[in-house]
């Protein structure tokens, strides 16, 4: 299995100089090439989850002891401290949903990027951000994650700017901001926690914050542990596009290529998922208050990106904005996730509602990373035909087209919550987790402290209200989209005509068999839930430190009362919404209209004005106030304590010694005249011979101390060069 996990990882990365190579003299050839390249990795990672499957012995019955490091592959001296490989069942899981992806898009490029320049380019970083996307699920320790999510950001960052124009510069430029200043402090992160624990592994940080938290008196430790999490969230929250980090998702999808956008979408925010599910289940297991704050930024990220989406009139920026919504989604069910748990080692709740938050959240991380590959394929499609993506523009191109329409329209109904679909599962399990939770608060008589806000059932109701609400824009902006594409015609008859005139001449067969094999995992996976959904949620929930419950999975019932009254209600508002905003308010003489308020734009009316504008104005004030404050206070100590005397008279030039000397060569020239120079007297101006000369002299020495300055530089340069040299020899 050692092997298998460094194929996986070190394979693709590899694989990519090479594809460059073939690419320089072929271009089908390195497409091909590359196609071979992700279907191996994807079956490899097929290999791998299935030997972890059946090797897996259970998840730990002491939450509260390390389990010890289960690293099955340490390659050691890499910067430093070594890279740490391990898997589980939801590593492996990932890896192999990842490398599916990958390879669908993969298959799916050839024809896109059929008239596309730099395409060898593309094909190289396409492979390498694979590796490196596999690196980080499969990574044992905050160290090694950290290295690849690194890497995987620099190298996803030409994606967005493949078509190297000003829009897809600027927005390159924004994605890669958020992404060195999340690695920044995520670095920043790392350094304290490992201050405090001593290690970076993930199974020895289990239970750290009850170690630090409530089980020991150590304040100052507990607090350093605090900010490190923070830290570390913030930086895995740039990347999973969490609100108020989520500004490069709505920039960067509209202007990268589709097949890039399904992997952005899809994989690379499900990578900063995996760094916040390590701090909720490892460091910060048992905590209400974590618990608490990943469910404050989910609420806040769920609806934040279901507005934007409902208001965009951008296919692909709809679909960007829409991502933003179900990482929402996925983090609140990771905050209840952390107060249920929370709930279970605080106050005794030990029941198996505390698993449906753990297994909703993993199952609709799977469940967003399949529909938005199916999603943003189907708009690649409709967008490599007519190279808009304006719904004004691209109005009706889906008419007569019953396979692109069948795809689409899969994507929609998993997306949307709509029963039989997998999303409908996934969003079921995480509303039962806040319904449960709620209950948990009734019945007990903590709450009536009012000292917490995680302890008030009030909160939670309207947690609950604002997830069908997100849910319901959900439906409200999926069926805007499915509506002109698909049922609409386009204000231009000719235009209407060449769409009508593509029927069957839109996609290749490769492409079609791509998009169609992965919208038919939707229903598939909707239809058999206690058959594939429930095995999935099975195989992930080890690495959230949950205790399975004996037939949990089996006592969820997907298609009782209650879970579709839910989904019921959140249709009702998704009609509700988009017969009177969308139909009323959004579509003005015919066209759709964006109706969003330019200056609720963050980017640009808050971070830009800030981070160019302002922040470098005040640290530029500050550094002139503190380069200058010495020199004021000099000259004020010289016109007042240290006040310079005045001088008699100042000299025209030279100074005062060749002055002296010029009044000793005139007085002596001047008794000349008189004497023996009577019939030819001088008239030699020695004040100013002499204060040339002194000039002179001036300027050759300083010549000369410059000479010898720079001759003793290069001497230390070429004897430090000789050092270095003579102790790399003495090492190797």
């Amino acid at each position: 299995m050692n092997e298998l996990i460094c194929m996986v990882v070190f394979g693709p990365m590899a694989a990519a100089i090479l594809s460059y190579m073939i690419g320089r003299s072929g271009k089908s050839a390195r497409s091909r090439f590359a196609d071979i390249v992700t279907g191996l990795t994807f079956a490899l990672s097929v290999c791998l989850f299935l030997l972890t499957m059946s090797a897996d012995t259970g998840a730990t019955t002491d939450l509260l002891a390390s389990s010890g490091k289960k690293s099955l592959v340490e390659i050691p001296y890499i910067c430093g401290m070594g890279l740490h490989f391990t898997t589980d069942g939801f590593r492996a899981l990932y890896a192999a949903v990842a490398s599916f992806m990958w390879f669908m898009s993969t298959l799916f490029s050839k024809e896109y990027f059929a008239h596309y320049r730099n395409r060898n380019r593309y094909y190289l970083f396409l492979l390498l951000t694979l590796g490196a996307t596999e690196g980080v699920f499969l990574s044992a320790d905050f160290y090694t994650t950290f290295i690849f999510f690194e890497i995987m950001s620099l190298t996803s960052y030409v994606w967005v700017a493949q078509d190297e124009k000003p829009a897809s510069l600027r927005a390159a430029a924004t994605y890669l901001a958020v992404a060195v200043i999340g690695g920044l402090v995520m670095l920043m992160g790392l350094f304290l926690l490992y201050d405090v624990t001593g290690t970076l592994f993930f199974d020895d940080l289990t239970g750290t914050y009850l170690a630090y938290g409530l089980l020991s008196s150590q304040s100052a430790d507990s607090t350093q542990l605090m900010i490190a999490g923070l830290c570390l969230l913030f930086g895995f929250g740039a990347k999973a596009g969490a609100f108020p980090l989520h500004i490069w998702l709505p920039k960067a999808h509209p202007v990268a290529p589709a097949p890039a956008s399904a992997l952005l979408s899809g994989i690379l925010t499900k990578a900063g998922m995996y760094g916040i599910l390590i701090l909720t289940a490892y460091i910060f297991f048992g905590s209400a208050a974590w618990g608490s704050l990943i469910l404050l930024l989910g609420v806040c990220t769920m609806v934040v990106g279901a507005v934007l989406a409902l208001f965009s009139v951008d296919l692909k920026r709809t679909l960007a904005c829409s991502s933003v919504s179900q990482i929402g989604f996925i983090l609140v069910g990771v905050g209840m996730s952390g107060l249920l748990t929370a709930n279970r080692v605080t106050l005794g709740y030990r029941t198996a509602d505390d698993l449906t938050a753990v297994r909703g959240s993993l199952l609709h991380m799977v469940n967003h990373s399949l529909i938005k590959l199916v999603l943003f394929m189907a708009a690649g499609v409709i967008f490599m035909n007519v190279h808009k993506l304006n719904l004004n523009d691209i109005r009706g191109f889906g008419r007569r087209k019953p396979l692109l329409n069948y795809i689409f329209l899969m994507g929609a109904f998993g997306i949307g919550g709509i029963p039989l679909w997998n999303g409908y599962i996934s969003k079921t399990l995480i509303h039962e987790s806040i319904v449960a939770y709620t209950e948990q608060l009734l019945a007990t008589s903590a709450f009536l402290s009012g000292t917490a806000l995680y302890l008030n059932p009030d909160v939670m109701k309207a947690v609950e209200w604002l997830f069908l609400i997100s849910g319901g824009l959900t439906v409200a902006y999926m069926t805007k989209l499915y509506v002109a594409v698909f049922v609409e015609k386009n204000a231009d008859a000719a235009v209407q005509q060449q769409f009508d005139a593509l029927n069957g001449r839109y996609m290749n067969r490769v492409s079609a068999a791509a998009l169609t094999l992965s919208a038919t995992l939707l229903p598939l996976m909707g239809f058999l839930p206690h058959i594939v959904m429930d095995r999935i949620a099975d195989a992930g929930q080890g690495f959230m430190q949950t205790l399975p419950a004996a037939n949990a999975a089996e006592k969820t019932a997907y298609f009782s009362f209650e879970n579709l009254k839910g989904a019921a209600i959140s249709l009702a508002i998704g009609v509700f919404v988009y017969l009177v905003i969308v139909r009323l308010w959004m579509i003005k003489d015919g066209r759709y209209v964006n109706r969003w308020y330019r200056y609720f734009d963050l980017e640009d009316y808050v971070y830009r004005p800030i981070l160019l504008g302002a922040l470098p104005f005040v640290c530029g004030l500050l550094c002139r106030v503190c380069d200058s404050f010495v020199d004021t206070v000099i000259v004020v100590l010289r016109k007042t304590l240290y006040r310079d005397s005045k001088l008699p008279q100042e000299l025209p030039e030279g100074t005062p010694l060749t002055h002296m000397a010029a009044c000793i060569a005139s007085a002596v020239q001047r008794i000349g005249n008189r004497t023996w120079r009577r019939k030819r007297p001088k008239t030699t101006d020695y004040d100013h011979r002499f204060a040339m000369s002194h000039e002179e002299w001036s300027e050759n020495t300083a010549m000369i101390s410059r000479s010898m300055s720079f001759g003793l530089l290069l001497f230390c340069v070429g004897l430090l060069v000789t050092v270095g040299y003579l102790f790399v020899m003495d090492i190797f």
